[in-house]
């Protein structure tokens, strides 16, 4: 496992050192525009709402951008730029010609995934934090749950990558998957406000489980049946690796 762990690092480090070129526009990117959507549509909205679910529409909204910001930043990095690296600049190729198999590129590659996500978040945390929109140390456990999320969601997009001919692909699971899971899991607006049908399966949305966890952690409000959130991502993203490396075999040895 140890080894395992090495060759997994390897991956990672080989991400983490492009990235780092780069970092200053990358972190523009994710993290200005969140914070952007969240200053404006929570100082302007809340301003006719007034409070949601207990809370003030800022301090709602906080936790829904944190988690969507968190979700963002591993889907793009499993879409486009894991995408790249396999099939146009074929870097995948290379390190699959030394001694790494491809399971070590995607744990390689997810857990890189999941630390882009703790990056985006833990700046945004800093901010709420700022605001006085994060309660005390409780507000810390967003930090490992980012990771997680980070985890799940980019290991989705690299089954999604794993079917993909061309970067117009991504579209389609951008428009039919990511955007609809943002407006139905009580990222603007609590979900059990949704008809019952459409509340069932919203339930089966991952974003939304991040979504009830981020929320009381920023509130200070810990509950040991938020773990059962925690479990169902952890599910969602041990599954989608397995699929990740199962699909990614199949296509790369095509």
């Amino acid at each position: 496992m140890l080894d395992a762990a090495r060759r997994w690092r390897s991956v990672w480090r080989r991400n983490a050192w492009v990235w780092r070129k780069g970092a200053r526009t990358a972190l523009l990117g994710g993290f200005v525009e969140p914070l952007f959507n969240l200053l404006v549509l929570g100082f302007g909205l809340g301003s006719y709402v007034g409070r949601v679910s207990g809370l003030p529409y800022l301090d709602f909204l906080a936790g829904g951008i944190l988690a969507t910001s968190a979700m963002n930043a591993a889907t793009f990095e499993g879409l486009y730029l894991a995408y790249t690296r396999m099939a146009v600049l074929k870097t995948w190729d290379g390190m699959l010609a030394a001694p790494l198999s491809l399971t070590d590129v995607v744990m390689g590659e997810v857990l890189w995934m999941g630390t882009k996500s703790l990056i985006s978040a833990g700046l945004i945390l800093a901010v709420l934090a700022g605001l006085g929109l994060a309660a005390g140390w409780a507000a810390l456990g967003v930090l490992p749950l980012a990771f997680l999320a980070g985890v799940c969601f980019g290991s989705i997009a690299l089954v999604v990558t794993s079917f993909a001919r061309s970067y117009d692909f991504f579209v389609y699971y951008i428009t039919l998957g990511i955007t609809p899971m943002v407006l139905l899991s009580g990222v603007f607006f609590p979900s059990d406000s949704l008809p019952s049908a459409v509340r069932g399966g919203s339930e089966c949305l991952p974003l939304l489980h991040v979504v009830e966890l981020v929320r009381p952690l920023l509130a200070g409000d810990l509950d040991l049946g938020l773990f059962r959130h925690a479990a169902v991502l952890l599910a969602f993203a041990v599954a989608a690796i397995f699929l990740a490396i199962w699909r990614l075999q199949r296509r790369l040895t095509q």
